[in-house]
């Protein structure tokens, strides 16, 4: 068996290969697209005979491509995470020929930090929830665009919706040198635009949400309708591979450091590891849930004894962790939410 380690860029793949005893067979150059690498594989092959090869490359943008290729050509092919991978071979020097020889070198002692890769119905599910979240986005950068110009030419928004009929009534109205009117008009058809993709995109996330196996037991969680119930499910994907509640709030980033030596034991700053979508699902989510009478006491309880400067905060990064517990529980079991000690009202 060969071991190869690649290192991906925009324009080129550099790999290396090592035998079983650690020895470089091969390091050269491939083209990344498609034709490159099923010239690469055929090239190997002509070179070192219908050999098994198990190579690993970093997490990054076009580490997917190349790993489909690669096991569609009958490779192993096994993704690392990059932080992780800084961690198991810190080096002084890192250039492109060492990244790929660390790779090898760590999938032939069977190292390699491999993360787990959803497959390709799941990632549609991803892409299309976080193509509304990306619109979403923009749709309120150029609303804020707008309300900015109304403040810097000294203009009051009476109205509590600016962009409702009444509101488009008296941006028509209203007197501003160009460019800016000119560029006001140009963010309000922009906008008029993403509400009708988003619009597009919420009828096809309803239809396809309803068939879901997860999200009708997500929306029975508090805080949480079909949007967000549907980009959770999204994002955790197959609930069976999170061995326990904790593993599942490990992966969602919301649990603080930890640095323990001796008898010390201090706590930082959120990891943030995991899908920033997730978190953010969670976060929307625990903002209403916070007022439910499942959770209000212990936010209030957290708010008030971490002081009014963070304790909100830090109290609704609490209440997502435990909304997170409770999808773990609620998704291995296939049952709807019920707190622990609820009413059999709350729990229906």
């Amino acid at each position: 068996m060969l071991h190869a380690g690649w290192d991906l860029s925009r324009r080129r793949l550099d790999y290396c290969l090592l035998d079983e005893q650690g020895a470089r067979v091969e390091v050269a150059v491939s083209p990344p697209d498609a034709d490159g690498l099923a010239g690469l594989v055929r090239g190997v092959e002509r070179r070192h005979g219908p050999v098994a090869v198990r190579a690993a490359i970093e997490s990054m943008n076009g580490a997917r491509f190349v790993h489909d290729t690669l096991e569609r050509c009958g490779w192993e092919v096994e993704v690392a995470d990059a932080q992780k991978v800084k961690g198991l071979a810190p080096l002084e020097c890192k250039t492109d020929r060492i990244d790929t020889w660390v790779l090898a070198e760590l999938s032939r002692r069977e190292l390699v930090p491999a993360i787990w890769l959803p497959g390709f119905e799941q990632r549609q599910e991803r892409e299309r929830a976080r193509w509304r979240l990306f619109l979403m986005r923009k749709r309120s950068s150029l609303k804020h665009r707008v309300h900015a110009q109304l403040l810097a030419f000294g203009h009051t928004c009476p109205m509590t919706d600016l962009f409702g009929r009444k509101g488009r009534e008296l941006l028509g109205r209203l007197d501003f040198p160009e460019p800016w009117r000119g560029g006001v008009l140009a963010a309000v058809g922009m906008i008029d635009d993403r509400d009708r993709e988003i619009a597009a995109i919420d009828r096809e996330l309803r239809a396809l949400g309803a068939d879901h196996r997860y999200v009708p037991l997500l929306m029975s969680v508090p805080g949480i309708a079909w949007v967000l119930g549907y980009t959770i499910a999204a994002e955790i994907g197959d609930i069976e591979r999170f061995a326990s509640p904790k593993k599942l709030v490990g992966y969602t980033g919301l649990c603080p450091r930890v640095y323990q030596s001796g008898n010390t034991d201090r706590r930082g700053q959120l990891t943030h590891a995991g899908p920033k979508y997730l978190r953010w699902a969670l976060m929307e989510a625990a903002t209403h849930a916070c007022r439910h009478e499942a959770y209000r006491e212990r936010y209030q309880h957290n708010k008030q004894r971490l002081g009014r400067q963070r304790g909100a905060k830090v109290a609704q990064v609490d209440i997502a962790r435990r909304l997170a517990e409770a999808i773990w529980h609620m998704l291995t079991r296939n049952q709807p939410f019920a707190p622990a000690g609820a009413t059999p009202a709350l729990a229906a």
